[in-house]
């Protein structure tokens, strides 16, 4: 394509691009940038670009660390959404108007490789804005809808005549944020592919092949899958956008099939008699963006399950406690430790994102009150699920109060020992007190609410085995739990 060719390419792309150098002058503008921003080419070409268009702001900020961001790494830079306020003609009353856009910066080197200009694409979506506020809607949903939909319309007039990219189609595409690809002919034969693209879909090969053959893997989806939209483009010539679209893709070397998310348009591709002879498709993965919202979900579908089971511990312990004794002040103490231990396993499990929590950071939680030089523990890292979490986290505190009132710790020379490990299919957990004067007969502990509700938090509510062991100057309490009521989920969505 000769020097006027590009000339007329550039002025025909129907949405507004600029050209600056390294000095952020303007170089050029198409004509679609000069009915955007009201502006001619000839006040614009030489000016500094914020000369021409002012802004001390934030916006002005960004938009200067946009530019040097591509200046310094010679990586195309996207400016998703912002307020920038431009200049009004004379002509029109002068001032200033408010506009919202959505903007691209794409580096051109020399023959050095050095950044000598950089392109800008930019897209204004000041009305969808305005729609958006009127119907109070993310605006989320609008600006990777205009991004898709404006470079799909651009490859249009660049490739009207059905043949392969040209270099300078490559130049605009080839480092693009999002991915391209470019489809010829009713196999949809992969003609053309960017490097975002080729990097989402693991290096396989593309250049050359039917998407069919390329994804052989497609074949198995519904036929409002991606292979029958593309071809209801090729057959009725109609555009189509969709958001969050999912696509199961075969892992390389692998027979397992992995969701992504992507926001895809796909755009006919008409020859010089009208007819369709090809596909554009622009893409943006969403993979992360979809699952952090799935994620979040279940996060709070999980506390809303927590809290009311909270509030409904809460409840018992304060029956409980107030109803186990007449002395009110001591019931106040009880309820409180009770308290404050549910507290501690919500802040540790609200530390790991209420996913796990270990066993042993939980004992160490339960006896930081305690005086450590007469507590051992010994076991190795275990995940415990919430539940469990706060489930042994109550036991730990009602064992340790138990010890400090009437145990082995109210002697001045009693100790604690705790263990746990797994067995098979089951974790066993032995409390252990040591000293004199401690209770050798069943007959001779003080049952309470303390011990009744170890039973239910182990057999109740653990399916586990609460056993209780007496002998000359020692207590042993095991714990045999199923490690099923206990372990940490190893995910928490499917990859």
């Amino acid at each position: 394509m000769d020097r006027i060719g590009f000339q007329q390419f550039f002025q025909a792309l129907p949405s507004p691009h600029m050209l600056l150098d390294r000095d952020l002058n303007f170089v050029a503008v198409n004509r679609a940038y000069e009915l955007a921003t009201e502006q001619t080419s000839s006040s614009l070409v030489g000016r500094y670009l914020f000369e021409a268009f002012p802004n001390d702001g934030d916006a002005g900020r960004r938009l200067r660390e946009s530019l040097d961001r591509v200046l310094a790494s010679g990586e195309p830079d996207t400016l998703a959404y912002i307020e920038y306020d431009i200049p009004v003609p004379a002509s029109k009353g002068g001032g200033m108007t408010k506009r919202y856009w959505t903007a691209i910066h794409a580096p051109l080197t020399d023959d050095s490789g050095q950044v000598a200009y950089i392109l800008q694409n930019t897209v204004d979506i000041t009305e969808l804005v305005q729609l958006r506020e009127a119907a109070s809607a993310p605006s989320s949903l609008f600006s990777g809808g205009v991004a898709l939909v404006q470079r799909a319309r651009e490859a249009e007039k660049v490739i009207r005549d059905g043949v392969g990219p040209t270099q300078q189609f490559r130049s605009l595409f080839e480092d693009a944020p999002g991915m391209v690809a470019l489809l010829y002919g009713p196999d949809h034969v992969i003609t053309y592919a960017n490097a975002a693209l080729k990097r989402f879909f693991g290096q396989r090969e593309l250049l050359g092949l039917p998407v069919r053959k390329a994804f052989p893997e497609l074949e198995c989806e519904e036929p409002s899958g991606l292979l029958g939209r593309l071809d209801k483009t090729y057959q009725t010539g109609e555009s189509a956008v969709g958001f969050a679209t999912s696509i199961r893709l075969r892992d390389p070397g692998s027979d397992r099939l992995r969701e992504y998310f992507v926001d895809l348009s796909h755009h006919p591709v008409a020859s010089p008699t009208g007819q369709v002879s090809g596909i554009f498709i622009q893409g943006y993965d969403r993979t992360e963006a979809v699952r952090g919202q799935r994620h979040q979900k279940f996060l709070l579908d999980e506390l809303n399950h927590r809290v009311k089971n909270t509030l409904s511990t809460v409840q018992s312990l304060a029956r409980r406690s107030f109803r186990a004794t007449i002395d009110r002040e001591d019931a106040r103490r009880v309820f409180e430790g009770r308290i404050l231990a549910l507290s501690n396993a919500h802040n540790l499990l609200s530390q790991h994102h209420w996913e796990a929590a270990d066993l042993a950071a939980i004992a160490r939680l339960e006896f930081a009150a305690l005086p450590p030089e007469r507590i051992t523990t010994k076991g190795g890292r275990f995940d415990l699920s919430p539940k469990a979490a706060i489930a042994l986290a109550m036991v730990f505190h009602e064992l340790a109060s138990n010890a400090l009132k009437y145990g082995s710790l109210a002697r001045n020379d009693g100790r604690v020992c705790v263990r746990w490990e797994t067995r098979g299919e089951t974790l066993e957990l032995v409390w252990r007190e040591t000293g004199p004067d401690l209770p050798e007969t069943q007959d001779e502990l003080k049952p309470g609410f303390g011990m009744r509700m170890l039973e239910r938090i182990v057999t109740g509510e653990l399916e586990g085995r609460l056993e209780l062991g007496l002998g000359p100057s020692s207590l042993t309490w095991t714990l045999a739990i199923p490690l099923s009521e206990l372990e940490a989920a190893k995910a928490l969505l499917d990859d």
